[in-house]
């Protein structure tokens, strides 16, 4: 992490600033702002989703508002590709500027429009593919094929008077990809012999060794898998991976059987990739949910969300019992994805509610169900081979990730002075092909809890967690106006706790005597004496039941 926490100096001319918003530490939020000559470029605006530790947030956003006085600055978002964690804050932002043009892919393009139009926004767009170049204010950009999980990603060579910065997205090297389109390493080795100043790259699987496994090694996998069915199959993935469907489209076809797709957001995407040629569904095979209840249970697969454990997706009901498709003994569930950092307790708990109902539950710790989406560090060396890039500056990944993958890059004879590793909010300047750290900016979580978006904040989180783990005690006294001396109570009531409210017997004359001592020095403040109450209460519970409830005292003048 670096040393510098002080808040960047003013932009010099002719210097590009860039400013990673998300995405370094975690695996999610991916946002980066480049800024030059007074104008910003932002690339990718994604999403996290939480962990048990943030109960009741749904989302969690970027922390992009210090760019609000600086909306109209902004020439353009290019988006990668179309995944959650790199396009699904993009409402958010146009919320607060509707007209900052999008530019991505035709499916990137696609998915976020379907995305904007539940939020009634209609954005300006921009459809780019590898090879196309285009000038957005100062930065001029070149857009490269890069394999991924999901058809149609992008890396972005942003070229400046500055330098010139490549920004991979999220890929891989799959040498045989099923849509045949390949990480265009000469494209990369042609920007590395015109110079890239700084390589920005994909982290989440530095840290593992050799090569990410091709990704048509799993269609004969689940084409096993549902051939040993004997009852209905249930397939989680995630949403947008539109080659994880083509290949269950094409294993429930070859064993006689026929689709649901279930899940508003899998049925939405998978509309939009096969109307635009991504996705390629033999004939008959989709069915529409409401019908499949006609279709014996050894003749039906189930495409559904959920694979990560989220509580009110598809899979995590069914497993609670709460789902119009009811598992039973017999039926086989594969979980076709990998597992996000801080969603493993959820999954596992899905799997074992899942294994209790008589389930067949395949994932990728039994069986080749999954590859990842990400280049694992053999494909790194590759990279920082083929490019021999000036600076490097490892993203998308938790901080381990990211540590790997300098590691990596000072192994093939990048300097350590010029392999940066960074958090969000980190400052970084670069000019004449040098990159400095500029400063450090204060950014924080930004949490979507229902309707409301930046409202939630951290503390409000910890009493959340107080309420769920520790209990909720409320105490009621009244006091005379004049003289301090309690009237009433104290009335204590409790929830979230084994004992009866006579447990607290025992505390009342403490309060009462507290308040007394209180009165007794001159001290009327209403909360002043609420205070006091809560010390007094918290003391006698801390020491006596050993719990840190959250204690509500109320003290009434009458």
């Amino acid at each position: 992490m670096p040393d510098v926490v002080a808040e960047p100096a003013a932009l010099e001319p002719g210097t590009l600033r860039i400013i990673p918003i998300g995405g370094l530490g975690e695996v999610g939020r991916n946002m980066t702002s480049f800024e030059l000559d007074g104008k910003i470029l932002i690339v990718d605006c994604g999403v996290l989703f939480p962990e048990e530790h943030q109960p009741g947030v749904d989302l969690i956003l970027p922390d992009f508002g210090f760019l609000q006085s600086r909306l109209d600055d902004i020439v353009g978002v290019v988006l990668t590709h179309g995944h959650e964690d790199h396009i699904g804050a993009v409402p958010y932002l146009l919320k607060r500027r509707a007209d900052i043009p999008l530019i991505g892919s035709t499916l990137t393009l696609a998915l976020v429009e379907a995305k904007l139009k539940e939020h009634r926004i209609a954005p300006y767009t921009l459809t780019v593919a590898e090879g196309q170049r285009e000038r957005l204010g100062p930065f001029e950009l070149e857009f490269v094929a890069v394999n991924h999980s999901i058809p149609d990603a992008l890396a972005v060579a942003i070229k400046t008077g500055a330098g010139t910065v490549l920004a991979t997205g999220d890929f891989k090297m799959d040498q045989l990809p099923l849509d045949g389109r390949l990480t265009d390493l000469r494209e990369f080795a042609r920007l590395g012999e015109e110079g890239v100043d700084l390589f920005m790259v994909d982290s989440t699987n530095a840290d593992v060794p050799g090569f990410t496994p091709l990704e048509r090694e799993i269609g004969p996998v689940l084409d096993q898998v549902i051939s040993r069915a004997t009852k209905k199959v249930v397939v989680a993935s995630f949403s947008s991976h539109v080659h994880r469907v083509q290949q269950v489209l094409d294993a429930a076809h070859a064993n006689g059987r026929r689709v649901a797709l279930l899940g508003r957001s899998m049925v939405r995407n998978m509309t939009i990739a096969e109307d635009l040629g991504y996705l390629k569904v033999p004939e008959g095979v989709l069915i529409d949910y409401k019908k499949a209840g006609d279709i014996p249970d050894d003749r039906i697969v189930f495409m559904s969300t959920g694979s990560q454990g989220e509580p009110m997706a598809v899979l995590s009901r069914m497993a609670s019992r709460d789902h119009q498709v009811e598992i039973g003994e017999g039926d086989t569930v594969i979980l076709a994805s990998s597992l996000i950092p801080g969603n493993e307790n959820a999954v596992y708990r899905v799997i074992d509610g899942l294994t209790k109902l008589g389930a067949n539950v395949v994932h990728k710790g039994n069986a080749k169900v999954h590859v990842s989406g990400h280049a694992a560090a053999g494909e790194l060396l590759y990279c920082y081979n083929i490019l021999k890039p000036k600076n490097v500056l490892p993203i998308h990944g938790e901080y381990r990730h990211l540590v790997a993958n300098a590691k990596l890059a000072r192994d093939t004879g990048i300097p350590e002075a010029s392999t940066f590793l960074g958090e969000n909010g980190t400052v970084f300047d670069l000019k004449d092909g040098e990159v400095r750290v500029a400063g450090q900016l204060d950014l924080g979580f930004v949490y979507v809890d229902g309707s409301t978006v930046g409202e939630i904040t951290d503390a409000d989180l910890k009493d959340r967690r107080i309420l769920g783990e520790e209990g909720f005690i409320s105490v009621i006294v009244v006091v005379d106006a004049q003289t301090g001396r309690v009237v009433t109570g104290p009335e204590i009531h409790a929830r979230g706790f084994a004992e009866d409210d006579s447990v607290f017997d025992d505390v009342k004359p403490k309060i009462v005597a507290a308040l007394a001592d209180a009165a007794h020095n001159g001290v009327r403040d209403p909360y002043a004496l609420q205070q006091l109450v809560r010390r007094t209460l918290g003391t006698w519970v801390n020491r006596r039941l050993r719990r840190r409830p959250m204690l509500v005292p109320l003290v009434i003048e009458a």
